[in-house]
């Protein structure tokens, strides 16, 4: 076992778990952040680093990197320790600690564990095309690193959910831009479908993608097809932008005897698991009230390390105070 103890480990350094980290050092833990991925940000960083986000209070427009690089300045004011590349695999309880096994055999002790490891391990949802795997990374792809790579091009959006609007909103004013859905009714945030709607983009419901074909390993053309009439239409295309949702994973962390709920951890109002001393918060939670934002993560970060305090000295007050009457 590490001779490193911590107050607190927190298991995933996504917006939930940068912020978590932030407010142990507030309420006076030492924390221990890891995340199996090579940088902090989680899905902000890793799939759309570059994609606005409109729902984070304070902010009325803010790039997602620009978010993770404000949670990380924020969470290293108490100075924790940040480890990437870290993925958890095991959890024993010794005593009054726990210890925390990763895959490449390093260990940590920790007193309490905040999971906050957003919807775990993801993967696109791909197309069902047989063709499709040959034009991964050469026009057709999943995830989107920067849109300005596909300014000036002629591009094709799939979905009606929120990356798919947003996306879209991110591209209507520099791309010749086409969104398929195969139904009428989009998921994505009702002010999101209102201004792609109102953009320049051609928006076609009902339409599906049936082929992509292409020459030199570069896609130029998608044949798509309405679902209902059955017509064909072939579109000139550079790039084909698919966002039908992701494939989760909670991993490891089915086996740490945490009750799981819906592809989730089962948590209390206190944001406490049915194991003492281990709490959850953001994407990885489901309660009766769960919503799935980054705002609803932030939220659930403070009530854990709260309790997560008062688990720890049971003197100490639930309430932390207002942080802007501390002094730093």
């Amino acid at each position: 076992m590490s001779q490193e103890h911590y107050d607190i480990a927190i298991i995933g350094a996504g917006p939930t778990g940068l912020y978590a980290a932030f407010y142990a050092g507030l309420r006076g833990l030492n924390a221990l952040v890891v995340d199996s991925l090579p940088q902090v940000g989680g899905q902000l960083t890793a799939l759309y680093p570059k994609k606005s986000i409109f729902d984070v209070a304070g902010y009325p427009d803010i790039v997602a990197e620009n978010l993770v690089d404000n949670l990380h300045t924020q969470a290293r004011q108490y100075e924790p320790t940040i480890l990437t590349k870290t993925k958890i695999m095991s959890i024993d309880k010794y005593d009054s600690e726990f210890a925390l096994h990763s895959e490449d055999g390093r260990s940590f002790s920790s007193k309490t564990i905040l999971i906050a490891a957003g919807v775990g391990a993801f993967s696109p949802r791909k197309l069902q095309l047989e063709e499709a795997l040959q034009w991964e990374e050469k026009g057709l792809f999943y995830f989107v690193q920067n849109p300005e790579v596909f300014h000036g091009s002629k591009v094709l959006v799939i979905g009606g959910g929120d990356s798919a609007m947003d996306w879209a909103m991110a591209l209507a004013d520099n791309s010749d831009l086409t969104v398929i859905h195969r139904r009428d009714k989009f998921t994505a945030h009702e002010d999101s479908v209102n201004k792609v709607k109102s953009s320049s983009a051609t928006i076609k419901t009902f339409y599906e993608l049936k082929s992509i074909h292409g020459t030199n390993g570069q896609v130029e053309k998608a044949v798509i097809f309405n679902n209902k009439t059955k017509d064909e239409e072939t579109l000139e295309v550079d790039a084909i932008l698919c966002n039908m949702g992701f494939s989760t994973n909670l991993g490891p962390i089915k086996d740490w005897g945490i009750e799981i709920l819906n592809n989730a951890i089962k948590v209390d109002i206190n944001m406490a698991t049915n194991i003492e001393g281990i709490y959850a918060a953001g994407d990885v939670v489901w309660h009766p009230a769960k919503l799935k934002l980054i705002a609803t993560g932030f939220a659930e970060a403070a009530i854990a390390v709260n309790n997560a305090k008062t688990n720890l000295d049971p003197k100490a007050h639930f309430f932390p105070g207002h942080s802007s009457s501390a002094s730093k």
